[in-house]
């Protein structure tokens, strides 16, 4: 069912949304494009022309949280249950790949839910590629991002006084080749919330986290940086966004 003709991709702006909430909702769009991908291998069958597939491109933003993915370690959470409800942190095992991390006010969380088959049925491609959308958004601001061998995500050079350091993480999952959860961009986030756990369970000393809004040691306008991750998520894909 792969094609070459362009996609149309929907982009919502979701906002403050709780974690739970936009769970369920990026379930049900994937169900749904799982659905029209069975409805139009029947019409195909049937020799009937296919009905148009659907995409969507969710940034949001969540209430302070962690998500452990399916092949994480719990160890890697250093509070316990009282701590968490105490300090308002939400605690949530999810069905991505990769281990535990944060998402909270001031980082753009992305969801894609695309159907592959109609792009390229590759997942090192597709997560090559969310990483280069944020690679090149970075560019933008004049911060030099790459990735690191053996993990995902985009990373930032050491120096001759920082580590390593993560800008944002990438966790996915693929169900029929259409795609549920995806990356979490550190802008203005609050560093400190970090330290609760081991992120995506990665113990090297000579790698940490960071943000644009450390790294350029100002705030940075979300909205603006938004609209250039769009940009590139649109030149990489090579999708429209529907009006």
């Amino acid at each position: 069912m792969y094609t070459t003709s362009i996609q149309r991709v929907v982009f919502q702006d979701l906002g403050k949304i709780d974690y739970q909430q936009a769970w369920d909702y990026q379930t049900g769009l994937h169900r749904e494009l799982v659905s029209l991908k069975l409805e139009n291998r029947q019409r195909a069958a049937d020799g009937l022309p296919p009905l148009v597939q659907r995409h969507y491109l969710l940034f949001c933003e969540h209430p302070p949280v962690y998500t452990l993915g399916k092949s994480g370690s719990e160890a890697n959470l250093l509070l316990d249950e009282q701590s968490l409800e105490s300090q308002q942190f939400q605690f949530f095992r999810i069905n991505r790949g990769g281990d535990i991390t944060y998402h909270g006010p001031g980082q753009i969380v992305g969801y894609p839910i695309f159907d592959l088959d109609c792009f390229f049925t590759d997942v090192h491609r597709y997560v090559r590629f969310l990483e280069e959308a944020v690679i090149r958004t970075l560019a933008e601001y004049g911060i030099a991002a790459d990735r690191e061998q053996g993990y995902t995500g985009v990373w930032l050079p050491a120096t001759a006084l920082l580590p390593r350091r993560k800008i944002c993480a990438i966790g996915v999952h693929l169900s029929r080749w259409v795609t549920l959860h995806g990356f979490a961009f550190n802008v203005n986030t609050d560093l400190s919330h970090f330290e609760n756990i081991i992120p995506c369970g990665i113990t090297d000393t000579d790698k940490t986290v960071t943000s644009m809004k450390r790294e350029l040691n100002q705030n940075i306008e979300m909205n603006e940086v938004k609209l250039k991750l769009k940009a590139h998520f649109s030149e990489l894909f090579g999708f429209e966004f529907s009006e």
